[in-house]
């Protein structure tokens, strides 16, 4: 009863599969709404590829891969707002370049306006030639006129009809998108490659910037969990779902023995598990055979802790070689690192699209990757490496392949009470965790419409400043 003696309005039910961001964002916005939420979970924390842990063979808590946010990153940033964590991530202006023997340049904003704000910087680098700059330029102008349509085409074959260099490639597309995409150039949509480009170092200084947490991931999303509670809901940890039923007025979950039933239901799990819990039929195998057509990408991140520093720089961009990634733990972290006191480091070290390392020993890949950041950084070689560890996300992501697009799904499924969710979904962006995030608003907004309410809850983009202002999206 509300406090006028009238009946208060039952709110509707969701179960929630997934505790990873899709699922947390999808949980945390209805929660906010007013929906009765219950999350599922299978493993102890919540987070799902965006987590850490305490790593047994380090006696460390590592993430499983060292994830980066940008400024274009609208929803991202929401939900760090949404949950109170936005002091947990360090913001850079600047990116360093470093090449094989330690020369290094670096490229920032200035105060000119986009989308010339990095220009000053770009014409100062000096790991590129005249050449490779001027032809870097005309693909730029060709940007400015909008991401291309035809998601048919590869961005490798696209730069090479702009003109551009092997240098240019190596030394500039390939870092910033091949980190950005999880994926070869020549494998990744000119759609997708394009539209992150353009939005993210083009469309304003803002939206360039790079952040990076600064406690780990699980610390992070894990304050969802009192997020969820604070606003009725339940957060189910150590609980997979067997299966999910559906019927006219309601869905029921399956989880650890027992039958939860709730108005609506959202799935939130990976593509290639999908068909492990949804109704069986032919819309289930239907809806398994598209989503079989895309692919997933690894990460691998390798951890070292020296007993010195090997270089005062918090994070570069290495140049030429398999490790394409540095990020000094010890400095980024605000919480103590046990064998980073003192004088000694820690390193995560991150190679994306690491299919050539899946095959690889944890011996074989340190030893690779120790080689290699003495090339950058020749103080490796008297530093003494204490201890370290490979952690491979096999599954990372999805390939933002061309035509990728026709196979992902909407928010909406088969059946009327329940809901898609997940990067991998339709969402407009590439396997990020903006593009989960979306993915997860996308699908509440779906759920809500569905319930008759129809509340917004994905966040605009930004907007383009200067001169950008001048150039249609």
């Amino acid at each position: 009863m509300n406090g006028e003696g009238e009946p208060e309005t039952r709110r509707p039910s969701v179960g929630i599969v997934g505790g990873g961001l899709a699922g947390i964002s999808a949980a945390c916005a209805l929660a906010d709404a007013g929906y009765k939420v219950t999350l599922f979970e299978r493993r102890a924390f919540l987070g799902g590829r965006a987590s850490s842990y305490d790593h047994p063979g380090t006696g460390e808590v590592v993430d499983n891969c060292q994830h980066v946010l940008l400024g274009c990153c609208t929803n991202l940033r929401n939900l760090y707002h949404r949950l109170g964590v936005e002091d947990k991530v360090r913001w850079y202006k600047r990116i360093t370049f470093i090449e094989p023997g330690g020369r290094s340049s670096s490229i920032e904003a200035s105060s000119l306006p986009a989308p010339f704000h990095s220009a000053i910087s770009f014409m100062q680098y000096s790991l590129l030639s005249i050449g490779d700059k001027l032809g870097i330029a005309r693909a730029m102008l060709a940007l400015l006129r909008g991401v291309p349509n035809d998601s048919s085409d590869d961005f490798m074959s696209w730069l090479h009809r702009k003109g551009q260099t092997q240098a240019a490639i190596d030394r500039f597309w390939a870092p910033v998108l091949i980190s950005s995409l999880n994926e070869e150039l020549d494998k990744s949509s000119v759609k997708y490659a394009a539209m992150v480009f353009r939005d993210a170092f083009l469309k304003s200084a803002e939206a360039g910037m790079m952040g990076v947490p600064t406690a780990p991931l699980s610390e992070i999303y894990g304050v969802a969990a009192e997020y969820i509670r604070a606003r009725g809901g339940e957060v189910m940890l150590r609980s997979g779902v067997d299966s999910v039923r559906c019927g006219d007025s309601e869905v029921s979950v399956r989880s650890n023995e027992r039958d939860y039933t709730f108005d609506y239901a959202i799935s939130a799990i990976p593509f290639h598990t999908l068909g492990r819990i949804l109704p069986q039929g032919m819309e289930s195998d239907e809806l398994q055979q598209k989503v079989n057509h895309l692919r997933t990408v690894p990460i691998t991140g390798i951890h070292l802790w020296f007993d010195r520093e090997i270089t005062p720089l918090e994070h570069a961009a290495l140049l030429d070689r398999n490790i394409q990634w540095m990020f000094q733990k010890s400095k980024i972290l605000t919480r103590p690192v046990s064998h980073a006191a003192g004088e000694g480091s820690y390193l995560e070290l991150v190679v994306s699209s690491s299919k050539s390392l899946l095959e690889m020993g944890r011996a074989e890949i340190i030893e690779l990757a120790l080689k290699e950041l003495a090339e950058f950084f020749p103080a490796a070689r008297d530093a003494q490496l204490l201890k370290a560890t490979v952690i491979k996300e096999v599954h990372a992501t999805f390939s933002p392949a061309p035509l990728s697009d026709q196979f992902r799904l909407a928010p909406s499924s088969p059946w009327p009470r329940l809901f898609l969710s997940g990067d991998w979904t339709a969402t407009g962006w590439p396997s990020t965790m903006e593009g989960a995030v979306r993915a997860g608003y996308l699908t509440a907004e779906a759920l809500s419409k569905a319930a008759g309410d129809a509340t917004r809850f994905i966040v605009p983009d930004l907007k383009p400043r200067g001169l950008m202002r001048l150039f249609r999206p």
